[in-house]
């Protein structure tokens, strides 16, 4: 079962959210939050698996919440009606997991929820091109050079596998990738996932 946490200041965007993600047998809405100070606390009273984030809320915006919760074990999807590029950045730097807007297909929301859940790093069309074109402004550094197993995790990482996903497609040990990730990581100077899957479609890896 997974634990949902809505966090939104609109009471009707709230229900609505509620009702839908409750048809579904696999998840369950355990909790509403009206700000972001809030849904922090709310966070460490529950323990969601996923919570489901405003940007613009009262009290305390949704990056800001973000900001306190990066870390912890909830996987944080951006759910937001203002389609504002320069939003994308900073949310998936903060700790986001996903990033998607109010205007999502009801299916596609239940299908972002499950992936975030696995483990997987999710963007919507549009936020996905706002962070590429925003890698594109920056000089792009020389590739770094990568061994033939880390190049071949940095391509699973691009295209949203878990740990799990690439150990099993590896044929290796989940603590065997971690080491890889976090090697891949220290290499190509980047702090997530999702840096690391820029860099990997900036330079041809992925």
């Amino acid at each position: 079962m997974i634990r949902v946490l809505i966090a939104d200041d609109h009471p009707v965007v709230r229900q609505g959210l509620r009702t839908f993600l409750d048809l579904h047998d696999d998840i369950t809405v355990v909790g509403e939050a009206g700000d972001g100070a809030q849904a922090v606390e709310l966070v460490a009273e529950l323990a969601p698996d996923v919570l489901l984030l405003d940007l613009k809320m009262p009290v305390l915006d949704g990056l800001g919440a973000l900001e306190r919760l990066s870390g912890g074990p909830t996987r944080v999807v951006v759910l937001t009606s203002v389609s504002d590029p320069a939003d994308v950045g900073p949310a998936m730097r903060a700790g986001a997991a996903g990033f998607l807007y109010k205007d999502v297909d009801p299916p596609a929301l239940v299908q972002a929820v499950r992936a975030v859940h696995g483990g997987q790093v999710l963007l919507a069309p549009e936020a996905a091109e706002a962070m590429l074109a925003t890698a594109a402004d920056a000089a792009a550094p020389a590739p770094v050079p990568l061994t033939e197993r880390e190049r071949e995790v940095l391509a699973l990482i691009a295209a949203g596998r878990s740990n799990r996903e690439i150990a099993r497609s590896l044929a290796v040990a989940e603590k065997t990738v971690k080491t890889h990730v976090s090697n891949v990581l220290m290499k190509l100077g980047v702090q997530d996932r999702t840096q690391a899957a820029l860099y990997a479609v900036r330079h041809g890896l992925a």
